[in-house]
């Protein structure tokens, strides 16, 4: 069983960095912005490293999610990936684990946007599918985000206030994908 390093933003080098960026813009094959890697940084980051390389990650950043006009302090996962040659070995689980470590430890509950294709990884892992609608907290407003509505999961943690999946979920305005 493979285990991540879970380290903060801080405790990375300029050089792990890079490295962990270029894994990010080769997993999601030139799709990876500036703005998706801003949001990756200033929490924690599981790494999984083989013969010296990088080849897995995750990172948890601190949100604040409103469920049916209730704030909640969550831990939203970002910037998951597994280096192609080196998918179907564990890594995605073992990133996730390090992520689900600190949410459980340190937030009210996870969060996260699900790529196409890869929701069955969340739910074997106990997360949660959003079923009610999703928003954001624009600049000017509550603004609906339909195009996520079928993207957004939830990990409920022992701290979590009842949730009504059904209900509303609204997360903090940001540069680039909201959710």
């Amino acid at each position: 069983m493979t285990i991540a390093r879970v380290v903060p933003t801080a405790g990375l080098t300029r050089p792990e960095l890079a490295e962990i960026r270029g894994l990010l813009e080769r997993a999601y094959e030139g799709d990876f912005a500036d703005a998706d890697w801003d949001h990756a940084i200033g929490g924690l980051h599981a790494v999984v490293a083989e013969a010296g390389q990088v080849v897995a990650h995750a990172a948890v950043v601190p949100r604040r999610l409103v469920h049916d006009g209730r704030a909640i302090r969550t831990g939203y996962v970002e910037a998951v990936a597994v280096d192609r040659p080196w998918r179907g070995r564990g890594y995605a689980a073992a990133v996730m684990a390090g992520v689900e470590g600190a949410i459980r430890s340190s937030y009210d509950m996870g969060g996260l946007s699900a790529a196409e294709g890869v929701d069955g990884l969340y739910l074997a892992r106990g997360w949660l599918a959003w079923q009610g609608l999703t928003y954001v907290a624009g600049p000017s407003g509550p603004t609906r985000t339909s195009e996520d509505d079928g993207s957004t999961f939830v990990l409920p943690v022992p701290a979590t206030p009842p949730l009504r999946l059904t209900g509303t979920l609204m997360c903090d305005w940001r540069e680039g994908d909201v959710w």
